[in-house]
């Protein structure tokens, strides 16, 4: 089959996604000599615009893993916004080291549901948003060979194929219930409504309003979080100042949790 240019698409606010989906894709971009397009879906106006792909097209699409699922907030965009077409697509999750659960099977399931026809997939551990220390390294040296293996699978994949391959199996259900997140005592904690707090170190720089995926902040004042908030951390992670901080007392049991029960070494797996 030919593949006449490669995209980048991906929904990632701390980055680790675009890091994957960007080096897959480049390697894909230059194995089929085809040119290569980014599509950042992270903020909000990039996820109006409707986008329509076609066979010869080989779109790398990639998302973060939360509470065991594609983000909900996210979850139209994949739906409704995409039309594949015939195009070739592969699926990437990443997930802070506890599991990806039913992601990947989710992904899988939107994008055959958009006209895709996937030829490789992986889950990726890289660190976790909440924490500094769970998978504080990832991805390292071992995921970027786990993801050149995928890379060079998808690639001989495609070139032998005439028409395309069959998607691959991939563990979990796309329908399933998202994960019930936990605190230090087993029980089980919510802390949907949990906004970031700002410190008096704030200079109201505005970098945090600029990275927020939803829009929730007010880029007029950065303590004021009038938004839905998806506790993806980018403004914690990104203020110059070190200003922005969650204190929810039981988004910190769970956050404690994690950082208890899920330090060992995740393993990132691949499909094709």
């Amino acid at each position: 089959m030919n593949v006449n240019r490669v995209y980048a698409l991906y929904f990632s606010p701390a980055g680790s996604t675009r890091r994957l989906v960007a080096t897959l894709a480049n390697a894909l971009a230059q194995s089929f000599e085809a040119p290569l397009e980014t599509l950042d879906i992270t903020l909000p106006a990039a996820r109006e615009e409707t986008r329509a792909f076609a066979a010869g097209d080989l779109v790398v699409c990639g998302s973060p893993t939360y509470a065991g699922k594609l983000p909900n907030k996210i979850l139209p965009y994949w739906k409704e916004k995409l039309t594949g077409g015939g195009a070739l697509a592969v699926a990437l999750v990443t997930f802070g080291n506890r599991a990806f659960d039913n992601s990947l099977a989710e992904l899988c399931a939107c994008l055959a549901a958009d006209g895709f026809h996937t030829v490789g997939a992986g889950a990726f551990a890289c660190r976790h948003v909440f924490s500094d220390t769970l998978a504080a390294e990832r991805p390292d040296k071992d995921d970027y060979g786990e993801l050149a293996k995928l890379g060079a699978s998808v690639a001989t994949r495609v070139a032998k194929a005439n028409e395309p391959p069959a998607p691959p199996a991939v563990p979990g259900d796309a329908d399933a219930p998202y994960y019930v997140p936990r605190g230090l005592d087993g029980e089980p904690v919510n802390f949907l409504k949990a906004k970031p707090k700002t410190s008096g170190a704030c200079v109201n720089c505005g970098v945090c309003a600029a990275l927020c995926p939803m829009g929730a902040i007010d880029p007029r004042d950065a303590a004021s979080v009038p938004g839905l908030c998806v506790k993806c951390h980018a403004c914690v992670r990104e203020c110059p100042m070190g200003a922005k901080y969650f204190d929810d007392p039981a988004f910190l049991s769970h956050k404690a949790m994690l950082e208890r029960e899920f330090g060992r070494r995740a393993r990132s797996e691949t499909f094709s």
